[in-house]
């Protein structure tokens, strides 16, 4: 097999707009790179016959951009036109959209190759991609531990090296959790930079999609592609044009970084500990200034989350009752039994149990009580972010608690798989964006991620830091145990 897939972009445009190699190859190579590793699950839906005549159909364009004909897989609840499109549940498993959603359309309008939709938690809803109708994705660097969830596949798909790049949505950590896991960069831009038309709503006050690559500099040229104004979508920002890579190479002297308490405390493994300690020495060697903070209702994210996300849940799904398009239950005799069975029948347990708590917060008085006092708390939390943005550059800390962890351990502890999440949840919150960066693995060689948090529409900036953390770390992610 070919290993094309395995070189940077630039790399791979050169050969490309040297006609040295022709897109049917980097397909081709996708796919055989996908065969090879079925223990993995990355991908619910392949997309090989549309790719292969695409690749084919390259052959006579101009090659007139970086991405042009790179293949990249698609988290399965955005939207793409005639191509299946299931959430990973079974309430979706026949769904093909008639339109893409509008990042489809703007990385077909960059003429990238869509190899297929990943697997995920359905609906994403979970942290570990364990509750998906089709079964769970496993971690390339380990295949005994999860890929993280929600966007699991994406993950596995760019961290197994199947493919240079996939998007993921994230609601509450989705794309960093899963990026730290599996040892990729993952990217979750501002609230509101990316358009969200043709996203599968989960929580629409926290939906976001992003990048997720092998390295800093492809993740922030994808990103590059994704942003922009859209009428379609009522949250969607109006923001100049920037180019996201234009601090990359940058010295950090003189920056000021912050770092949350909270962010070390005993609820952190002490591997991960020492592994930020080290970034910190890194820091402040390169003459940044690193200081500790405290933000206000960290502790309090989990809980916030639950009552928001699980509020807005079960007001997005409540589209799915067998009537217009996805799973109907055969047989029903009326309306009420078509709704009941339909829900019954077609939603996982997780995602019943979701909109069931949902529904209960949202009811009559409860709604006060519990999601409108959360929205406060939600603000509160904001501005505190908002007040440190002041007198710092960023803020970092760990993006996970944990390693990956056993595929096999229990699920039933449900507060648990919340607290996976407990340093990524706070930037859905605040709507601010932030990256997962592998910065060093534990003694069983397993991925260990950096999260970096910026202020509103500062992803450069985030970009900035990342890339000279990665040079200095210089770690090795191809890893034996990833690819022979």
């Amino acid at each position: 097999m070919t290993n094309y897939l395995l070189k940077s972009i630039p790399e791979i445009h050169e050969l490309l707009k040297k006609r040295e190699i022709k897109p049917i190859d980097l397909v081709e190579e996708a796919f055989q790179r996908i065969e090879q590793h079925p223990e993995w699950n990355a991908f619910i839906t392949l997309n090989r016959e549309e790719a292969r005549k695409q690749a084919i159909d390259l052959e006579q364009e101009e090659v007139d951009n970086l991405l042009f004909a790179i293949p990249i897989a698609i988290k399965d609840n955005i939207c793409t036109k005639n191509l299946r499109t299931t959430c990973a549940s079974r309430m979706l498993e026949n769904f093909v959209p008639i339109y893409d959603a509008e990042v489809i359309q703007k990385i077909r309008a960059k003429h990238m190759i869509i190899i297929g939709k990943t697997n995920m938690d359905e609906f994403a809803m979970g942290s570990s991609s364990r509750t998906s109708y089709f079964g769970a994705p496993r971690n390339p660097w380990d295949s005994q531990k999860i890929a993280g969830g929600s966007s699991g596949g994406s993950a596995a798909s760019v961290a197994g090296r199947l493919v240079p790049f996939a998007l993921g949505s994230d609601t509450g950590g989705s794309i960093r959790q899963p990026a730290a896991y599996t040892g990729i960069v993952g990217m979750k831009p501002t609230y509101g930079r990316i358009s969200r038309y043709g996203l599968v709503a989960f929580a629409s006050s926290l939906d976001q999609i992003g990048p997720m690559s092998r390295n800093v500099y492809e993740n922030a040229l994808l990103l590059n592609s994704l942003v922009g104004y859209d009428s379609k979508d009522l949250t969607s920002a109006q923001r100049e044009e920037e180019d996201f890579t234009r601090w990359i190479g940058k010295e950090i002297r003189g920056m000021k970084i912050a770092i949350p308490r909270y962010f070390v405390s005993e609820i952190v493994d002490p591997e991960i500990v020492k592994q930020q300690e080290n970034v910190k020495k890194i820091l402040e060697d390169a003459g940044a200034v690193v200081e500790y903070i405290d933000i206000q209702h960290l502790e309090q994210a989990v809980t916030l989350y639950q009552i928001i996300a699980m509020g807005e849940a079960s007001s997005n799904l409540a589209r799915f009752d067998g009537v217009r398009y996805g799973y109907s239950a055969p047989n029903c005799k009326d309306a009420n039994e078509l709704y009941k069975k339909t829900r019954q029948e077609g939603f996982g347990v997780e995602v019943k149990r979701r909109i069931m708590v949902g529904s209960y917060i949202l009811s009559g008085e409860n709604a006060k009580i519990y999601y409108d006092k959360a929205l406060k708390i939600r603000q509160e939390m904001q501005e505190s972010f908002e007040q440190h943005f002041q007198n710092y550059d960023l803020i970092i800390g760990p993006t996970t608690t944990t390693t990956a962890y056993s595929i096999d351990s229990p699920m039933d502890d449900v507060h648990k798989n919340f607290m996976d999440d407990i340093f990524v949840i706070p930037v859905n919150m605040a709507g601010l964006p932030a990256l997962s960066l592998p910065m060093g693995f534990s003694k069983d060689h397993l991925p260990i991620g950096l999260h970096i948090i910026g202020n509103h529409f500062e992803e450069a900036k985030i970009y900035q830091l990342a890339a000279f953390l990665e040079k200095e770390l210089d770690l090795d992610l191809e890893g034996e145990k990833v690819h022979e």
